[in-house]
């Protein structure tokens, strides 16, 4: 998914360059196109839900089961559970994973692929 981002919205470029030298407006501009297109690769890709389909701050019990699906926040017993609290995030969950497969011959620890034009 990394390499879908940085593909089709160059996340992974943004996100590495030194951006204190721009004004908060550039800043801004850049990022309004830049989530447009990482918005959009995740659409197409994945089918997101919230783990917890709650309002945020609102109090929320929480399940037995949902140690590995939430995280306790504040002033959590010495038992490590708790029977709800304040939702901070409602959390995300992949529903449905569509990626498509690595090449062949490709090599997995590269995100992208470096760029040469030749002249």
């Amino acid at each position: 998914m990394l390499g879908i981002l940085q593909r089709d919205a160059r996340l992974i470029d943004f996100l590495m360059e030194d951006i204190s030298a721009y004004s908060d407006d550039q800043v801004g501009a850049a990022v309004r196109n830049l989530h447009e297109q990482s918005r959009e690769a995740l659409n197409r890709y994945l089918r997101l839900a919230p783990v917890i389909d709650g309002v945020e701050g609102t109090f929320t019990k929480i399940e037995a089961n949902a140690q590995t699906t939430v995280k306790l926040l504040g002033n959590v017993p010495a038992s490590g559970k708790a029977p709800g609290g304040l939702l901070r995030h409602k959390g995300w969950r992949a529903e449905k994973i569509d990626l498509p497969p690595i090449a062949p011959g490709a090599s997995a620890s590269v995100i992208a692929p470096a760029e040469v034009e030749v002249e």
